[in-house]
């Protein structure tokens, strides 16, 4: 490693189960650096051993550490209690534990685009939702943020249905929501199950994640009319300005390119921490617009987009 190295990039690349998405982050993490012709170092590191990576970045004299990506190793970072030098986590800790003092987190959670689409449904005029979920840990985490961002936005408390495949238990829920008085629902499920369930809706908006917008085939989006969601720019609108000449990854699904793109967004930021650019910090990225809050996370605001004839189109107001 060069001694001296402003940005160094701490990956689990060599781990069996975190391996592939890092590969993702650090392809577009390098294709910035190399439009901007830097040069970061890249360590790589298994699973349980990040903190013997943060210390060689340390040893090299990196004054900006990028990582950890997964959200156990940020804490461990986190807590550890480790000074300079600074440090972007590409992950966040619980939501009641505060970043480390030297930490800043940009991170492509669903939380944060479950408060955008709370935001959405208030802004179309919602008065009350109704939330149907799966128990997987992820939906249960989106949910639980829509549910949240809601309440503080002034809305009352959402009817919760659990989601099942079942035909029965679909019919039960069709049922069960033409008894209820709803303006909009939340689908906090995946993709398919997104496509199986809203025709059982009725004609009430519907909000969902990126999670449904996992290259779904002509069918499923015809499936998915008028459902919006949120979506990161380097997705939603490819030809934007401000992505203008970074070169595209190849990679089979859509949750490897918003990897890619956070890496992306990653380095941007990186470089003006670097720089010393840490009071205030704004830019519309690959992952969305993004601005720095009083707690050293950067707020993410997505694309709105809605599936519409078999196409996904800028989401009506």
């Amino acid at each position: 490693m060069r001694a001296g190295t402003p940005i160094a990039l701490v990956l689990p690349l060599t781990s069996a189960t975190y391996g592939r998405a890092a590969s993702a982050v650090k392809a577009g993490f390098l294709a910035a650096a190399a439009l901007a012709n830097a040069h970061p170092d890249v360590i790589a590191h298994g699973d349980g051993d990040v903190e013997g990576a943060f210390a060689q970045a340390r040893a090299a004299g990196a004054r900006v550490i990028v990582g950890p990506l997964v959200r156990d190793d940020v804490r461990t970072v986190s807590t550890a209690g480790v000074d300079a030098p600074l440090v972007l986590a590409l992950n966040q800790v619980d939501d009641a534990a505060p970043l480390a003092p030297n930490m800043y987190a940009l991170t492509l959670a669903v939380e944060s685009d479950a408060r955008q689409l709370a935001r959405l449904a208030r802004d179309a005029g919602a008065q009350t939702v109704a939330v149907v979920g799966t128990d997987s840990p992820l939906q249960k985490r989106f949910a639980t943020a829509f549910v949240d961002a809601w309440l503080l936005l002034g809305g009352t408390a959402p009817v919760m249905f659990r989601f099942d495949r079942s035909p029965e238990m679909l019919a039960l829920l069709k049922r069960e929501l033409g008894r209820t008085p709803v303006d909009a629902i939340l689908l906090a499920v995946d993709s398919a199950d997104a496509a199986l369930v809203k025709p059982y809706l009725g004609t009430r908006a519907a909000y969902a994640g990126s999670t449904v917008n996992e290259r779904p085939t002509r069918e499923a989006m015809r499936d998915l009319e008028d459902v919006k969601f949120v979506e990161i720019p380097w997705l939603a609108t490819p030809d934007a300005r401000e992505l203008a000449g970074i070169p595209r990854g190849d990679f089979p699904n859509a949750s490897l390119d918003r990897l890619y793109a956070l890496g992306v967004d990653a380095f941007q930021i990186a470089q003006m921490l670097a720089d010393g650019s840490v009071d205030r910090i704004e830019l519309d990225g690959a992952t969305g617009h993004l601005s720095l809050d009083a707690t050293r996370q950067f707020t993410r605001d997505a694309r709105a987009l809605q599936y519409k004839g078999g196409q996904v189109v800028p989401a009506a107001p």
